[in-house]
C-alpha cells in the first residue's frame, strides 16, 4: 500500500433556483468526499481548478484549502464539502488537482478526474 493514497469522489448538481437561463446565468453545486485510503496522514494545503465551459472557455481557479479549510486526513478518515460553480452555458465540465503534503513533509499532487456540469435534459 502506498503511504500516500487520496481518492476522490463528486456529486454535481444543477441549482434551477439559484439559476436565471434567460441570463445565461447556470449555477452548479458539487459535493466532494476525499477519503485517506493511505497508511499515514496526509494534510490537503491548496487546489486548482480547471472550468470549461460549453464554448471551451477555461477559467482557472487557485486558492489555499477548500471551503476555508485545509483538512487533515487520518489514515482510513474522510473529509465531505460542498462548494460552488457558475457558468455561463448550460454544459461544463471541471477538473483539478489538490496539493497535499504527507506526514513526512513530502508535497505530492492528487488528481481530481474530470466531471460534467449540466442542466437535466441537456445531455443526451
Amino acid at each position: 500500500m502506498k503511504s500516500h493514497e487520496l481518492s476522490v469522489t463528486v456529486e454535481p448538481r444543477y441549482l434551477a433556483d439559484q439559476s436565471d437561463p434567460a441570463e445565461n446565468q447556470y449555477i452548479f453545486a458539487y459535493t466532494i468526499r476525499i477519503t485517506n485510503s493511505g497508511s499515514q496522514p496526509v494534510q490537503l494545503i491548496s487546489r486548482h481548478w480547471v472550468i470549461t465551459d460549453g464554448n471551451q472557455q477555461e477559467q482557472e481557479v487557485r486558492g489555499l484549502g477548500v471551503v476555508g479549510q485545509q483538512p487533515l486526513l487520518q489514515p482510513g478518515q474522510s473529509f465531505e464539502y460542498t462548494s460552488g460553480c457558475p457558468l455561463s452555458t448550460p454544459v461544463g465540465t471541471m477538473r483539478g488537482t489538490y496539493h497535499c503534503v504527507g506526514d513526512n513533509g513530502s508535497p505530492f499532487e492528487v488528481d481530481i478526474p474530470e466531471f460534467v456540469l449540466a442542466v437535466p435534459r441537456t445531455l443526451h
